[in-house]
């Protein structure tokens, strides 16, 4: 079982940055698929971004492409999602999961889901 524990959300201004950070504890090497998942009020969970851990490749929702991106420090078990150029529309709750099969992570089918961290972005 992998923990999964996110910190670092809060409030900024359009136009700022923030990063995120999923900090993994427990059976991490048997994850293979890690990335983050967001919610904004009244819409349903979404796709932002994941990175394969195994030669590390990485994704992004079209939404976030060349604005966010999503990186891991081993060394620190923690995966990380800088935000830059935030608009009002990132405002949501942000989420890391994980997969420990690669194909369940484009089934929504998490091993592991933190319980997520503000993010709102002001106008």
């Amino acid at each position: 079982q992998v923990q999964l524990v996110e910190s670092g959300g809060g409030l900024v201004q359009a136009g700022g940055s923030l990063r995120l950070s999923c900090a993994i504890s427990g059976r991490t090497f048997s994850s293979s698929i890690m990335g983050w998942l967001r919610q904004a009020p009244g819409k349903d969970r979404e796709f932002v971004a994941d990175i394969r851990l195994s030669g590390g490749s990485t994704y992004y929702a079209d939404s976030v492409k060349g604005r966010f991106t999503i990186f891991r420090d081993n060394a620190k078990s923690t995966v990380y999602l800088q935000m830059n150029s935030l608009k009002p529309e990132d405002t949501a709750v942000y989420y890391c999961a994980a997969v420990q099969r690669s194909a369940d992570w484009a089934l929504g089918r998490y091993d592991s889901q933190g319980r997520g961290t503000q993010v709102t972005v002001s106008s």
